[in-house]
Parts: structure tokens; C-alpha cells; sequence
């Protein structure tokens, strides 16, 4: 018995100290956003699978890490500075089966919506109609779109940035696809919308032309109407940077309202009045501004659309019937 008793010291001396509740929650805590990051982006390994099943016998259906601009908020490592460091972002390819490589041909960039989303397997039928019209489909995940981790969520740069990861895919595509630089289309619906039209303002030698539905239009109306998301100070500050009562003019800047008179590419925008998303008055005043700004370019309003903000975007023969409005202007502008 005797003996036992320096063992039982030695194996007490090995134990951790037992852990104060508080630090026991922070580290659980820390466990859970570490499980929660993991389980996001094997959520998107799993949407990426059913790409290759949905699309594959269509297109070449592929996945690329490319860069865009640099990352503000990155922390710099070694004496690197973030301007030094463009940061990774990464791009889905659908290229026609059967395609003539040794030819030029037209493609679509293909935003998705969501402050913070991703390009998901909501968008296949969309895809498919694209490819069977003969275009190159290049969909972007900017920074801020979900499945790829803690870094890349965080590096939200809303109205900013993230153009220029969308106009980066498209140099990207021009380099290494078989892509017609001459004919580019930005494609989007809501935040995606909003990103196309300011990446054809901004941009206007890269593309062909815009197509912009349901889009975010007005920064400073949308953080004034939409929900609690906006309602956060914390949240909102992720997203600009700092709050929007703090700098009006950044808003501003990155709001297509504010920048119709940039225009310069042919354009097509769409809405309906039962949107329960980007309200239709947003889309209303962005026409009104563009009229005001003498710019020429077709829209339309739908009357309470079936599937309100993704009226065009489901699989009705209503929404199919709306979408070759769509198609019809592409092939009008890159020549399909």
C-alpha cells in the first residue's frame, strides 16, 4: 500500500489542473466555430459532387484557385505586407462538351447572390440552359462567399472588393479559356445583380453587356429597409468596413444608383413587385435614375411574379418563359 502512494502522487502530478468554467466555455466555444467552419465547407464539397452529377454530361464541369485583390483586413506574416499578398479565390468552369477549342467563344460570369453565400447547385438548370446555348459559364466565389473557411467569409468586402475578384475571373477566363474577350456577359440576380452592374460600370471595356436581375440597386435605402442582418453594427461593420452613418459617400460609391451615369454597355434589368428581398423600389428608382441619366437599356417589372424574388430563376413555365427574355438578349449582344 505503501508503495502505491508515490505512483498516485506521479499520476496527479500528470493531470491538468481541473479547468475554471470560464475557461472551459471559451475553449467549447471555440471548438463549436472550429466544427462549424468544417461542416461548412464539407457542405460545399458535397454541393460540388452534385455538380459533376447534374452537369457532366453537358459540360466540362471544373473547380479553379486563381487570385484577386489583395485582402485589407489580411494580417500581415513575415514582413509581407496584404499588398504584396493577392488573395485566393476560387471560380467554377462549365465549358460546352464538344466545344471547338481552337475558336473563340462567348461566355457568361455568372454572380451568385447572398451577402453571404455561395455559388450552389440551385444554380444547375440555369447552367445547363447556358451551356446548351453554346456559352462558356464562369461562376465566382468572391470573398465572402461561404464554404471555404473562416478567412475567405471574413474577407467580405460588400460592394467592393468583391467586384474586382468578379472582373479578375474574367481575365482569368479570357487567359485560360478557350473565351472571346470581346464577348463577355455579367450575369446576376440580386447581390449578384448588384455586382454585375457595378462591374460593367466600372469596367466597361471587359464585357459585352449586363444583365441585372432583381438587383441590389441602393446601398443606403436597403440598410435602412432590409432586416436584422443590417440591424448589427458588428455585422455591418464587417461588411463596409465601418458603420454607414460613419462614411454616407462609401455607400454611395458602391451603390448602382449612384453610378448609372458610368454606363456605357447595353443592359437588361428585371424586377417584380411581390420581391420580399431587394424591394421593388430599389430596382424602380435605379430605372428612374438611368432614364434621368439619358441612358438607353431595356427593363421590365413584373405584376406580383410567382416566386417573387426568385420568380425567374425557378422551374416554372412561367419563369422559363421569362428567361428566354433573357436569352434572347445575350445572344442579341454576344452573337448566339
Amino acid at each position: 500500500m505503501l508503495r502505491s502512494i508515490p505512483l498516485a502522487l506521479a499520476l496527479a502530478a500528470a493531470l491538468p489542473a481541473q479547468e475554471a468554467p470560464e475557461a472551459r466555455i471559451k475553449r467549447l466555444e471555440a471548438q463549436v466555430e472550429n466544427l462549424t467552419w468544417e461542416l461548412d465547407q464539407v457542405r460545399k464539397s458535397a454541393d460540388d459532387a452534385l455538380f459533376w452529377l447534374r452537369l457532366s454530361d453537358v459540360a466540362e464541369v471544373d473547380k479553379v484557385i486563381l487570385t484577386g485583390p489583395p485582402n485589407p483586413k489580411g494580417q500581415e506574416t513575415y514582413g509581407i505586407r496584404n499588398e504584396r499578398h493577392p488573395l485566393r479565390i476560387y471560380a467554377y468552369t462549365f465549358v460546352p462538351k464538344n466545344l471547338d477549342k481552337a475558336r473563340k467563344h462567348p461566355a457568361i460570369l455568372l454572380s451568385h447572390g447572398g451577402v453571404h453565400a455561395d455559388f450552389g447547385t440551385y444554380h444547375a438548370h440555369l447552367v445547363r440552359e447556358m451551356v446548351a446555348r453554346g456559352y462558356i459559364v464562369v461562376a465566382p466565389e468572391y470573398r465572402g462567399s461561404t464554404g471555404y473557411g473562416k478567412g475567405l467569409h471574413d474577407a467580405i468586402d460588400y460592394g467592393g472588393l468583391e467586384n474586382g475578384d468578379v472582373v479578375a475571373c474574367r481575365d482569368w477566363a479570357v487567359e485560360e479559356l478557350p473565351v472571346d474577350p470581346r464577348r463577355v456577359a455579367l450575369v446576376g440576380w440580386s447581390h449578384g445583380g448588384m455586382i454585375s452592374l457595378m462591374a460593367g460600370f466600372d469596367h466597361p471595356e471587359k464585357f459585352a453587356c449586363i444583365y441585372a436581375g432583381v438587383p441590389v440597386s441602393d446601398l443606403l435605402a436597403r440598410v435602412a429597409y432590409a432586416g436584422e442582418e443590417y440591424r448589427d453594427d458588428r455585422t455591418v461593420r464587417t461588411m463596409f468596413g465601418k458603420a454607414p452613418t460613419e462614411d454616407v459617400e462609401l455607400l454611395r460609391r458602391r451603390s448602382p444608383i449612384w453610378n448609372v451615369h458610368k454606363l456605357k454597355l447595353p443592359l437588361m434589368v428585371t424586377s417584380t413587385t411581390n420581391d420580399r428581398d431587394v424591394n421593388v423600389v430599389e430596382v424602380e428608382q435605379l430605372i428612374t435614375h438611368l432614364k434621368a441619366a439619358g441612358k438607353t437599356f431595356d427593363w421590365k417589372i413584373e405584376q406580383d411574379a410567382p416566386g417573387g424574388h426568385g420568380w425567374d430563376r425557378i422551374d416554372t413555365s412561367y419563369a422559363r418563359k421569362a428567361r428566354k427574355a433573357m436569352y434572347d438578349f445575350l445572344a442579341k449582344h454576344l452573337g448566339r
